[in-house]
């Protein structure tokens, strides 16, 4: 493949070195650049394990980094253009990613067999040197009776499931036992509802509906056509190995505090309900609560979540963000042009790229592959901040047949087209590629329709929690746009907006505030007002339920100009002053108004007595209650002694005028 040495090294901003074979005769040359103590970026992936491991051995495997530059940029008709391309993975290769946690499973192999007939009781044999067995048949068809019992053989329907890998509890009808005299057929003595049964794996052989949503994500629950006999060898194999302790990534980093689901039993958002496809994510009070044995990592409810109490970790969404500021960088100081960033993963995305490379005409030399973990974990921060850099596109990568839900991905996609459209940047500047053939992949590439990068790319940092970088990979999207607008409408749903207020009708009585659970809404302590910082909004619509005048409503938008203004006073009202005491308390309408409605006509504040009780409204709660105890009568009581007894009650009917 041509090296263009130039643009690679004014890219790099580096020393560059060029070797034939540096992990054959040239090994020396790689072992004494590891005692310079400087960082070292090898191009070669093929021979990465080669390299890692000298490193580690030379205590400087924290200093040496792997950019595949051969499938990705060199194997291509267009490889001689690709010297910009090439300089920019070189670069964000260079990028430091945040740590992984992980999570363990314990599995001690106690596995059931589900299924209807013989194929499960053959699979049972296999596993039985493996695993310890129990087989559970629903409507079993005619089973011969085994000889002996080898592991135990029950009739049952599994009638609710939950759990992973090491946990599973399932809630089991129709459970009954052998009968020991069977002959011909397994015969089963009388059934009983309600029976449990706990696990390590479940091994469904039934076929029929899958016992969790999104079942081939959930970890220890293995299920195969029992018409299909190299499915079934597949899993018998694969169960065979589940016997031990497990790590896997820890996906979502969660802030319950964060959380705008819900507030005084009044539901909130809910888009990361609604995007999880496995049911990790179940309601817990005020927030929601993410299993992450659960959790498959599809990172859709990161991408939708508005005030970044879901945040992805594998990278975290700021490390990502420097790698995309990096690359487009790189690639502009190599000359590039029209840069585009190819978003992939690394079952699909990255064997699919090698076989275009390998067999057809590779990538493009603007097209810049970027590997996340899940194509679903991108989210608008992402791609506010990639086109905020000066990229000219972005494409998602993903299967023909998707094995997570695209549609929270596909929400985010138009998000950032209607942004982006907007603000000059081009029609659709963001596409979803989903195909499995390499050669439609190139087709995809070259036909898809290019944006207009900015003029004057962004060249900010990212830093902090995801919402903080959500408003400022927006901000900077704005300041970046080749034609820059204030205001634009949003579908609802989306992650920032305003509200809308009838003011007149407002009563100041703050249900909204103790509601917001991002703080857009406050109150002041000395004055009774209410403010609104509209950057902070996350359109959760938790205010305008609580709201007993009914008098917020939700507006899906980007306002840059209230974001630039910051928080207004959305109602202010003069104080009312303790009769008593002068502390202020209340509004003054809000009191002036009660009065008024309740001198003249209401029995409790008819009279002298009424007189006295008016005055207990105008003093503020440490008055009024004073003024009750000395003055020692009851607001509540009636003009009059009340009936208490069955005397008082005779006697108060024989006065003059008692009916």
């Amino acid at each position: 493949m041509p090296l263009d040495g130039r643009a690679i090294a004014s890219g790099c901003g580096g020393r560059l070195q060029e070797a034939d074979q540096l992990c054959g005769r040239e090994l020396d040359r790689f072992k004494t650049a590891l005692t310079t103590g400087a960082a070292i970026t090898v191009p070669c992936a093929y021979q990465a394990p080669l390299f890692t491991e000298i490193a580690e051995e030379a205590g400087a495997a924290d200093r040496i980094s792997v950019a595949n530059i051969r499938e990705n940029a060199g194997w291509s008709k267009d490889a001689k253009a690709a010297g910009p391309k090439m300089a920019a993975l070189f670069a964000a290769a260079a990028e430091p990613m945040s740590p992984i946690s992980t999570v363990s499973f314990a599995s001690e192999g106690v596995a059931l067999v589900y299924g209807r007939d013989e194929v499960a009781i053959e699979a049972a044999r296999r596993l039985a040197p493996h695993l310890d067995i129990t087989v559970l048949l629903t409507r079993p068809a005619d089973v011969v009776p085994p000889r002996a019992t080898e592991f135990p053989v029950l009739k049952g329907t599994i009638m609710g499931a939950k759990g992973h890998l090491g946990a599973f509890e399932l809630r089991i009808d129709d459970y009954a036992l052998p009968a020991p005299s069977s002959r011909r057929a397994l015969a089963f003595g009388m059934a009983r509802d309600g029976a449990t049964s706990s696990c390590d794996l479940v091994i469904d052989l039934s076929g029929g509906v899958p016992l969790f949503p999104a079942h081939e994500l959930r970890s220890g629950y293995l299920r195969a056509d029992p018409r299909d006999p190299a499915a079934v060898e597949r899993l018998i194999a694969e169960a065979s190995h589940l016997v031990g302790e497990f790590d896997k990534p820890r996906f979502i980093d969660f802030k319950a505090g964060l959380c705008a689901h819900s507030r005084s039993r009044i539901t909130g958002c809910t888009r990361c309900l609604d995007a999880c496809p496995t049911g990790a994510i179940t309601p817990a009070g005020d927030h929601v609560a993410i299993d992450p044995y659960i959790c498959a990592g599809c990172g859709s409810c990161a991408a939708v979540c508005p005030t970044g109490a879901a945040s992805y970790a594998l990278p975290k969404v700021d490390a990502l963000a420097r790698r995309l500021r990096t690359l487009m960088q790189a690639y502009r100081d190599a000359g590039g042009r029209n840069g585009v960033v190819l978003f992939h993963d690394g079952d699909h995305g990255e064997p699919l790229i090698e076989a275009l490379a390998r067999f057809g005409d590779g990538l493009p030399a603007n097209v810049l592959p970027v590997r996340v973990n899940e194509v679903t974990q991108v989210g608008p921060e992402t791609l506010a901040a990639l086109f905020s850099y000066g990229a000219a596109g972005a494409r998602l990568l993903v299967r023909g047949k998707p094995k997570h839900d695209l549609a929270p991905t596909l929400r985010v996609v138009d998000l950032a087209n209607t942004v982006l459209g907007a603000l000059g940047y081009g029609a659709a500047p963001v596409s979803l590629l989903a195909t499995d053939d390499p050669d439609e992949l190139r087709s995809l590439l070259d036909s898809a329709p290019l944006g207009r990068p900015s003029d004057r790319p962004a060249s900010f940092i990212m830093a902090g929690e995801k919402r903080g970088v959500l408003e400022l990979a927006f901000r900077e999207l704005h300041r970046a746009a080749p034609e820059p607008v204030d205001v634009i409408p949003l579908a609802a749903g989306a992650p920032f907006g305003g509200l809308g207020f009838e003011v007149e009708n407002c009563t100041l009585c703050l249900s909204c505030v103790g509601a917001c659970p991002t703080a857009a809404l406050a109150d002041n302590p000395d004055r009774p007002l209410l403010s609104f910082d509209e950057t902070l909004c996350v359109q959760c619509g938790l205010c305008a339920q609580t709201c007993p005048e009914d008098v917020i409503t939700l507006q899906p938008q980007i306002d840059f100009a209230a974001w630039n203004n910051g928080r207004r006073v959305v109602k202010e009202e003069e104080p009312f002053h303790c009769t008593s005491c002068a502390k202020p308390f209340g509004t003054r309408s809000a009191i002036e108004r009660v009065i008024a409605k309740l001198s003249g006509s209401h029995w409790m504040f008819a009279g002298p007595e009424g007189e006295a009780r008016t005055r207990v409204l105008t003093m503020c709660e440490d008055c009024r209650v004073e003024a009750v105890v000395n003055a020692s009568f009851d607001p509540h009581e009636g003009a009059g002694r009340r009936p208490r007894t069955t005397d008082d009650y005779i006697a108060a009917r024989s006065e003059p005028g008692t009916a």
